[in-house]
């Protein structure tokens, strides 16, 4: 009698997902004999087998899924300002090139009926961008003249990719936004002239009008690049106040002592003279004051 005829594969080990098969049973034959290898080392061991991190082995063929970023929305409002920078140069009685940029960014949009001498404005900024869902904005613009200014609400919509833009209304004139309440500055610290306000000044002076290095005002590890080309030619300490009681106590504290200051000054440029003020953060260290950390446009409020 013949023998079957037997697969040229038979007798092989498995290849590809069954290598990684055969990987699994081993992990899960080790886990069991650690397991009972603890069992039989009594109750702390198998507590240290249980505390163990356990492997996950994922299925062959299966890429781990990654998670899906979502799509930056992007914001019309560059598009809007351009548009109503034309708006407001148009007419509907005259063929002109701002009409037909308006007209071609926003169809279904009137153009205004202007006067030949009607002011034009200066330029058109937008100042506020609000979301309102599904694809749609308001945006608010401001149109400078050149004695006043006025406020455009705008409503637009964005298509999905953020490669597309429309308007879909005519602007809205509206009312200048309300004035915010400035809160109680943080700085309430009255600093006289000594020491701490002598280095201020100096770094300034550095920073500001490019006398002297600023390094040597800085502490160590900071780095502080002067105004470059230098914009003052003097510069004038008006005021200077903390936050810490320190700061005012005149003379220079141990070592390591930190205290943040408003610092504002006048700076006197070939073009005038300019209010200026700085947030400095000093730092005690040798005897004397180092500049810390320099902050601009925060203005010391919280």
């Amino acid at each position: 009698m013949s023998r079957p005829k037997q697969s040229p594969d038979a007798g092989r080990p498995p290849v590809a997902a069954g290598v990684a098969l055969t990987q699994m049973r081993r992990r899960v034959q080790w886990g069991r004999a650690g397991v009972w290898a603890a069992l039989a080392a009594g109750p702390l061991a198998l507590a240290v087998a249980a505390l163990q991190p356990s492997t996950t082995v994922a299925a062959p063929g299966v890429a781990a899924q990654r998670p899906v970023q979502p799509a930056a929305v992007a914001d019309p409002a560059g598009y809007v300002a351009e548009f109503v920078d034309a708006w407001l140069r148009s007419s509907e009685d005259a063929d002109s090139a701002a009409g037909r940029r308006a007209q071609s960014m926003a169809p279904g949009v009137p153009l205004p009926s202007l006067e030949e001498d009607a002011q034009a404005p200066r330029r058109v900024t937008p100042v506020r961008s609000v979301p309102r869902g599904g694809g749609q904005w308001s945006v608010t613009v401001a149109a400078q003249y050149a004695d006043a200014v006025r406020y455009f609400a705008v409503p637009a919509l964005v298509s999905a990719s953020g490669d597309s833009f429309a308007v879909t209304a005519a602007p809205a004139l509206v009312a200048a936004p309300a004035l915010y309440r400035v809160p109680v500055s943080a700085f309430r610290v009255t600093v006289p002239e000594g020491p701490l306000t002598q280095t201020a000044k100096e770094f300034l002076l550095a920073y500001l009008a490019g006398r002297g290095e600023v390094g040597r005002y800085l502490a160590p590890g900071v780095e502080v690049a002067a105004v470059s080309p230098a914009a003052a030619q003097d510069v004038e300490v008006q005021e200077v106040a903390a936050r810490e009681e320190t700061a005012a106590e005149g003379g220079v504290p141990r070592d390591g002592t930190r205290v943040h200051t408003l610092v504002q000054v006048e700076a006197d440029g070939a073009a005038g003279r300019w209010p200026l003020a700085y947030e400095l953060t000093l730092a005690a260290r040798g005897g004397r004051w180092e500049i810390a950390a320099l902050s601009s446009g925060s203005g010391g409020e919280r």
